[in-house]
């Protein structure tokens, strides 16, 4: 079963996590000095924040969490029928987690991930630049590689 994943930058961490945790009805199922997760089941989706180094604020990026491997080689299969520039990133550490992912920039500019969690990391990971492709034009966004050149040419 696939998962909704949103992943927003925040300013102020702590106060974010008391109104998010009122919002969902609980608290984060993660907590870091930086960041901060939710997997709530009702809607099912994991919902992350950070601050920092890691976010400007707003909507950093969406995604597709899948349970194992088939359902992450299908959703990649549906990247890549989407008819844009996929950067598939392989396994990498993100957001204190162990992933296999591949990410995609919709016409917009929108970044999605599709990734498989396979396991927990003591460190955030790198944070690559997104650039252009952000919908906010955030310099540094969690974990979002920069897209193929080809794909920079969409935002215009």
């Amino acid at each position: 079963m696939k998962r909704l994943h949103v992943h927003v930058g925040v300013a102020d961490l702590d106060r974010s996590i008391h109104f998010y945790s009122a919002l969902f009805g609980t608290g984060p199922t993660v907590r870091k000095a930086d960041y901060a997760k939710w997997m709530v089941e009702d809607p099912r989706v994991n919902f992350a924040i950070s601050s920092g180094n890691h976010a400007a604020n707003g909507i950093e990026h969406l995604g597709i969490q899948v349970e194992d491997g088939p359902e992450l080689q299908e959703v990649y299969g549906r990247l890549k029928a989407a008819d844009r520039p996929v950067l598939e990133e392989g396994a990498t550490t993100c957001c204190y987690a162990q992933s296999e992912k591949s990410w995609i920039a919709d016409p917009d500019g929108v970044v999605w991930e599709a990734f498989f969690t396979n396991g927990e990391a003591t460190i955030y990971g790198d944070s690559p630049q997104l650039g252009a492709l952000s919908v906010n034009a955030a310099e540094n966004a969690c974990c979002v590689p920069a897209l193929p050149k080809a794909a920079e040419g969409c935002c215009g």
